[in-house]
């Protein structure tokens, strides 16, 4: 009789639990992008980080199955906060890997600027960036006119890592 209840649960159990699928891979039709991206960070470190966002933008829609080139693409860089010190070129060799990186990205048509009143607080001028770097009157202007030009505006979000991933799979 117990063995009877036992399979008459189990048998009820699976006319009502719902069954779950995998999850599937859907291709979305992605366009070249037009997109800006606002760099305010608090330690200038991080612009190493925030430069894999441009990176995960650029480089699945280079790949196939999109195979798009990058001068298709529309990006925009907007550089404000403590950041600005790692484009100035007596610290290039302080920040020799993250100038290399950007000057590849520039190379690639991603348009990097600067805000010319953060610049000033810095102590900075236009002679004092790299030959890459475009200083425009204000970051804050600068990203209201990009985003009435139809781009779409990223703001990357660089937290330090305190749990490695392995802990909390």
């Amino acid at each position: 009789m117990k063995i009877l209840s036992t399979l008459g649960v189990a048998l009820w159990l699976a006319l009502v639990l719902p069954v779950h699928a995998a999850g599937k891979w859907v291709q979305t039709p992605y366009q070249p992008p037009k997109v800006m991206f606002e760099f305010y960070f608090d330690d200038p470190q991080k612009i190493g980080s925030a430069l894999f966002w441009v990176r995960a933008l650029m480089n699945p829609l280079t790949e196939a199955p999109y195979n798009y080139p990058p001068e298709d693409f529309s990006i925009v860089v907007v550089i404000h906060g403590t950041e600005i010190v790692t484009v100035a070129k007596k610290n290039e060799a302080k920040y020799q890997e993250v100038v290399d990186r950007m000057r590849y990205y520039a190379d690639l048509g991603v348009k990097f600027k600067v805000c010319g009143q953060a610049a000033e607080d810095f102590g900075y001028a236009v002679k004092d960036f790299q030959d890459f770097i475009e200083v425009v009157p204000n970051a804050i202007t600068e990203l209201a006119h990009w985003q009435q030009q139809g781009y779409a505006l990223i703001v990357p979000n660089i937290m330090s890592k305190k749990i490695d991933i392995e802990s909390i799979r």
